[in-house]
């Protein structure tokens, strides 16, 4: 049961939290409204649908009533090894956590690491998947490179710097070793939906993209592209991107660059 102070503290909690609904909503909330109401009479809806906010980039609601298909760069990072993690305990005088604290900090510390060098690149996380993350980045029709370039850009940022700041960061509090990352990306068109059961479905992309940069994501500290991508690419004889045809999880891939995989 809460005692009083405990209410006190909740009742400032509710009063913040409305305070900032009612700044959102003087803010330019109040359109929504508008926006729905129009929507509705535009189709002569009989019955209600169901519209969620959503991560998605280039479709900030998504609505179960529309059928949107769009094309995207889809990016999935995870680390590797994280069930090993959890289930071989570090002697103590190796490290200062072990077992699920140990995941629990890795992924704490990755997890934001992937979603910032991903915003930086003007993509969007729309899952976190536990020991990693699925970002999609819009393809412009009128520069479809563009988005290719920034998933690749993000991407070495993941098994570069950011790989190695949390690297740095878990060694200095935990005296943990490094963890290591596997990266994919491929593009393809994808239908835009809602999925689950009312009133919680969640926007979803459903497209060959992310099925096959999930499956691209086995390497070891590489960044790896389906032929899609591989295709698009512009080249140039001097070019300095080169790609490596490897297999990974029975999906044919591409290593970007120069670098070696461990597998």
């Amino acid at each position: 049961m809460l005692n009083d102070a405990d209410k006190e503290e909740l009742r400032t909690i509710i009063d913040t939290s409305l305070d900032n609904a009612e700044r959102h909503w003087r803010d330019g909330g109040y359109r929504l409204k508008a926006i729905r109401e129009a929507a509705l009479n535009a189709n002569d809806q009989s019955t209600s649908f169901e519209e969620q906010p959503s991560q998605i980039p280039g479709h900030e609601f998504v609505r179960e009533n529309e059928t949107v298909i769009d094309e995207f760069v889809a990016f999935v990072a995870d680390m590797r090894d994280s069930t090993e993690h959890l289930m071989c305990a570090i002697s103590q005088k190796h490290a200062e956590v072990s077992g699920l604290q140990r995941v629990y900090y890795e992924t704490s510390a990755l997890l934001p690491a992937l979603a910032y060098v991903v915003n930086k690149q003007q993509g969007s996380v729309t899952e976190y998947l536990g020991d990693g993350v699925l970002a999609l980045f819009r393809v412009d029709p009128d520069n479809q490179i563009a988005s290719i370039y920034a998933a690749h850009e993000a991407a070495k940022n993941a098994i570069g710097v950011a790989r190695d700041l949390v690297n740095d960061v878990l060694k200095s509090r935990y005296r943990l070793p490094n963890i290591d990352l596997g990266v994919g990306f491929a593009v393809s068109k994808a239908m835009v939906t809602l999925v689950g059961l009312s009133p919680e479905k969640q926007p979803k992309a459903f497209g060959e993209c992310v099925f096959r940069a999930t499956k691209l994501s086995g390497g070891r500290n590489v960044v790896i592209c389906d032929d899609k991508i591989k295709v698009r690419w512009p080249t140039s004889k001097n070019g300095r991107v080169s790609f490596k045809l490897r297999s990974f999880n029975g999906t044919n891939g591409y290593i970007v660059g120069s670098s070696s995989p461990r597998l």
